[in-house]
């Protein structure tokens, strides 16, 4: 299948700051990331607060500007266009973000919100092709199109949500960044969401990269996932496959950090991976996952590991995976 988005080593990264002076170090919030997403196809990217997961999404968007690589949305350079250009390209490449009422504008009514990309990117519609396209968009994500006239402090977190949704996909874009689209919401919302995104998706072709905590949520959307940790790739592969036979211990350590469903099985649950998150300004030498690793020898100290294909379309960045060719059982030893 033909990419709409294609990225190849990309990397950002930050000054560092100490006061009013610069420090002379650099934060590196993502570092060499790769992936290709396909129409109709949602990546998943998942990872402890601070692995640099919504710094790739900005950066996909031209939000954040890379140091290096590239982005290619639809064939094209995006990292490389400014101006007219860039705007030209966003269109195809939209954002939901984590926060459904904070991302809307108080003073402007759900309508006015969701024509807005309308009115940047097609201003020679009239006003009754503008209204009649916000009542579709609306209706397509379950609202109704009255609310076009009401303002985001009358609507729930999940109907704000459904806002920003439809806002995203009036454009049709290409690409849809979902940056926890779901964590804000409660429990009960959070299914109608999901099942929003499944639909939309179906019916309109959209390509997802989905970022989010929720690995249960990742899990019901997600085509491939991409696991980072401080600003590196650790995994990357089929959802199935990295599901059911994870190949890094730090994607084996998130899938036993989920709470299982029966409460007797969760008191017996042990502590999936020890220790705290290294200074993203001071990260360790070699794999940077080794200082909380328990499979980590000298080697994992010294050597960085490189992505390597260890099964079709599924890669690790780990020196050890042949060691476990059918996946971790637990990232922990007996």
């Amino acid at each position: 299948m033909t990419a709409v988005l294609q990225v190849e080593s990309l990397s950002v990264r930050f000054a560092a700051r100490s006061g009013p002076w610069s420090s002379g170090r650099w934060l590196v919030a993502v570092d060499s990331a790769g992936f290709s997403l396909a129409r109709g196809e949602t990546l998943g990217i998942v990872g402890e607060s601070g692995c640099g997961k919504s710094t790739l999404g900005r950066a996909l968007l031209g939000l954040v500007h890379p140091c290096a690589g590239s982005v290619r949305l639809n064939g094209e350079r995006l990292d490389r266009a400014t101006g007219a250009g860039l705007r030209r390209l966003r269109r195809h490449a939209q954002m939901v973000f984590q926060d459904p009422q904070g991302s809307l504008d108080p003073r402007m009514t759900v309508g006015q919100s969701v024509a807005e990309p309308l009115a940047i990117f097609e201003p020679g519609l009239s006003g009754a092709e503008l209204r009649a396209r916000v009542a579709e968009a609306l209706v397509q994500v379950g609202l109704a199109p009255a609310h076009a006239e009401r303002y985001p402090h009358e609507f729930s977190g999940g109907q704000c949500q459904r806002v920003g949704i439809a806002r995203a996909a009036i454009l049709r874009p290409s690409v849809i960044v979902c940056d926890e689209p779901v964590s804000a919401l409660d429990v009960s919302v959070q299914g109608q969401v999901i099942n929003l995104l499944s639909r939309l998706q179906d019916d309109l072709g959209l390509a997802y990269v989905l970022i989010s905590h929720n690995l249960a949520v990742v899990r019901h959307l997600s085509t491939r996932v991409l696991v980072m940790y401080l600003g590196r790739t650790m995994e990357q592969g089929p959802r199935d496959s990295l599901y059911s036979g994870p190949l890094h211990p730090y994607t084996r350590a998130l899938l036993d950090a989920v709470p299982p469903p029966d409460p007797v099985e969760a008191r017996r649950q042990r502590a999936p991976v020890a220790g705290d998150l290294p200074s993203p300004l001071d990260p360790p030498a070699g794999c940077v996952f080794n200082t909380r690793c328990p499979f980590a020898q000298s080697h994992c100290r010294e050597a960085r590991p490189g992505l390597e294909e260890a099964r079709p379309g599924h890669l690790v960045a780990c020196h050890r995976w042949r060691e476990w060719p059918g996946g971790l059982v637990s990232a922990r030893r007996s």
